[in-house]
Order: C-alpha cells, then structure tokens, then sequence
C-alpha cells in the first residue's frame, strides 16, 4: 500500500468524498493546492452528485490522469487521445478487480438516497470497509499511470 492511498483513506475518513480524497493525494503533482482538489471534485462524491454513477474514486483519479496527460489549451489532438487511453487503462483494471465502476453496483445496489439503503449500507459499513478500499485502488492505479 503506498503513502497515497494510505493518506487517501485518511481523508476518505475525515469527511471528504471519495473523488475529493483520490484527487487531493496527487495536488503537488498537477499542481494544484489541496483546497482546489477538494472543491473541485466535491460534486464528484457518491456517483457523481450522489446520484451513484460513476464511482468518484474513479472520477478522482480520471481528474489526475486529466491534469497530467489532457488537451490544454494549446494542446495538440495526440493528448486527448493519450488521456483516453490511459483513463481506459485504468477504468479497466478497477474493473478486472471490482467488476464495475458504477457506485450503485459497487454499494451492492443499495440505494445512498433511500432511508433503507443507507440504513443497510452503515450496518454493513460499506463506506468504511468498500468504499475506502476503491479509493486506495484508484489511487495506486493513478500512480502506476503517472510516470
């Protein structure tokens, strides 16, 4: 396990989302301080707005590959097309070890917004147990991707 996901289950642990604590770990090195990370992918926690789509441990790290590797505004079409790559790399090596990216899936489809779901979800402490796990994944597949 290395420093990053270890401080990113820190954070994940002291109330910042799961996109916020992915994203944050890596701000010396896209440049950016950690209060921009975090409000920067606030609305990226839970699935995206906590509408469970999109894990935002995957977003997180998408942001990283993004901030490295993406078209800036003087870029040329081959960044677009590396970050692409690179973000496809990643979302299929958490899936091959998770089988989704999809909150919803990964909370074993109980409901974040529903009473019941996440009645279910604390008794079970997915957020704790899952939830920390998927954001130390996401953070070291981003680091086997920064070179």
């Amino acid at each position: 396990m290395s420093d990053k996901s270890i401080l990113a289950a820190e954070t994940f642990k002291n109330g910042f989302n799961c996109s916020q604590s992915v994203l944050s770990v890596f701000a010396e090195d896209v440049g950016l301080t950690k209060d921009c990370c975090f409000r920067v992918a606030s609305p990226f926690g839970s699935g995206i707005a906590r509408m469970q789509e999109t894990c935002g441990a995957i977003s997180g790290a998408l942001m990283v590959i993004g901030l490295r590797y993406g078209k800036g505004e003087h870029g040329l079409e081959a960044d677009k097309a590396n970050a692409y790559k690179l973000s496809q790399q990643l979302i299929a090596k958490f899936k091959e070890k998770h089988k989704s990216i999809n909150c919803l899936e990964l909370l074993d489809n109980l409901n974040i917004n529903t009473p019941e779901g996440m009645a279910e979800i604390q008794k079970r402490e997915l957020f704790r147990c899952s939830c920390t796990k998927y954001v130390q994944d996401a953070v070291e597949l981003a680091e086997s991707i920064l070179v």
